[in-house]
């Protein structure tokens, strides 16, 4: 039974569902998902149309509001939000280092861990929707990963939709997972020489970092080790708005004198801890180069890993033997990361088979979506980090009637910094489509 309370302004409903693990089973295993209703207090829920929102990713579950927070103040004005937390999320019948071994074997876990991609995903919205709506259309809000979700519902299931809105999530109908990273280093060094032309010092800081930890590698609170390549990892930061800014602050006090000489502070340590752990989210290191992955003949590899050595600008043992800035790296996993942390180390024999996998099926229907009759707003953040703004660009062309906001006023996290601003744009866009 459906349970309700209150925040201020805003009355919530907490939802359980019991949904196929394989969609193509039906009366197979059974997996449950969870989601929360939001509705503007003062408002009947009844009169309102629904908007589901599908959060970042892959591996995240979706945010947890505080009243009105960020977009949420927008869409409360006029509709009932639903807040999946994605299969493997969140309360959805998480996946992480405890539950997986309930799977079986390595190789059974990373079978269960084959059906938690977009295609999965949509299908549990299908399921859950005739219940919530009574059967009409929603809109989805898709940020990042969730516009990948929102792109492949109109690809699969366009009938469930009555309109979608993408935040920095317009993906590569086509590009294989190489593609995709041989797209993203050009990017994630051009990120780099931004940060270092504003702030200049920090060539020589994070340089120091590295050689310290060449020699040093360092272990964090809970057992993660801190090695050269997961410093350089840090670089995730520089894709969101304030991103170059923590980053500047984390390695300006890294240091700390002692009766040894210098070392790294435990400050420090701590925050690169909490910056770095896949504690909360192993979903997103487990399957992220599967999302990408859409040849049945081809296994992803680790591209991310392979492509890396042809910009061996992102060497670190080269760059700390002559003089070039540190280049910090961005979206990417590595083996290393399954060595590294205590919160993916069980699971690297898992990691390294889904790496393997062949028969990863086609995600988007160029066809269908060149045919596409739902309203569809985008918002393509220039120079995105984790986004190639060509890809999505072309993208846009693709999907019939798909409108676009191209801004280089927000980082790839706009619709969280922007918020309000961010939605009403694309809310107005679909409703001129319309």
């Amino acid at each position: 039974m459906a349970h309700s309370y209150r925040q201020p302004g805003t009355v919530l409903t907490d939802h359980r569902f019991s949904v196929p693990l394989d969609h193509a089973r039906p009366d197979g295993e059974r997996i449950e998902l969870f989601a929360r209703e939001v509705v503007a207090a003062g408002k009947d829920p009844e009169t309102l149309p629904w908007l589901l929102y599908l959060e970042g990713g892959p591996g995240f579950g979706a945010r947890r509001f505080i009243g009105r927070q960020a977009w949420l103040e927008r869409a409360l004005t006029e509709y009932r939000v639903l807040l999946l937390d994605q299969r493997g999320t969140g309360r959805s019948t998480p996946v992480n280092r405890q539950t997986l071994p309930l799977r079986g074997t390595p190789a059974q876990q990373a079978d269960y861990l084959a059906h938690f991609r977009s295609d999965s995903i949509v299908r549990d919205a299908e399921a859950i929707r005739p219940g919530l709506t009574g059967g009409a259309p929603w809109t989805v809000l898709g940020q990042s990963f969730g516009g990948f979700c929102a792109t492949r519902y109109l690809s699969s299931a366009p009938e469930g939709l009555a309109a979608v809105l993408i935040t920095g999530g317009l993906p590569s109908l086509t590009a294989t997972a190489d593609e995709v990273y041989a797209a993203a280093y050009p990017r994630i060094e051009r990120k780099n020489l931004a940060h270092y032309a504003r702030y200049p010092m920090d060539v020589e800081r994070a340089r120091r970092i590295a050689a310290h930890l060449a020699e040093h590698p360092a272990e964090l609170p809970g057992g993660h080790r801190l090695t050269v390549d997961a410093f350089q990892s840090l670089g995730i930061l520089l894709g969101v708005g304030d991103g170059s800014h923590q980053l500047h602050y984390l390695l300006e006090d890294a240091f700390v004198p002692t009766p040894a000489g210098p070392a790294l502070s435990d400050a420090f340590l701590e925050s690169v801890r909490g910056l770095l752990s896949f504690a909360g989210h192993p979903l997103y290191a487990l399957i992220h180069e599967s999302i990408y992955a859409q040849d049945p003949a081809a296994p992803t590899a680790w591209a991310a890993d392979r492509v890396r050595a042809d910009h061996p600008r992102f060497d670190a043992c080269k760059t700390l033997a002559g003089d070039e800035p540190l280049l910090f790296t961005g979206e990417t996993i590595h083996p290393w990361h399954f060595t590294t942390d205590p919160a993916l180390a069980p699971l690297r024999e898992t990691a390294e088979l889904l790496a393997a996998r062949t028969g990863w099926q086609p995600l988007y229907d160029p066809a269908r979506l060149a045919a596409n009759e739902v309203p569809v707003a985008a918002a393509v953040y220039h120079d995105d980090l984790y986004v190639d703004t060509a890809d999505s660009m072309r993208t846009a062309r693709a999907v019939r009637g798909l409108r676009t906001w191209v801004t280089d006023e927000f980082e790839h996290d706009g619709v969280r910094a922007g918020g309000t601003r961010v939605l009403d744009r694309l809310l107005s866009l679909v409703r001129d489509e319309a």
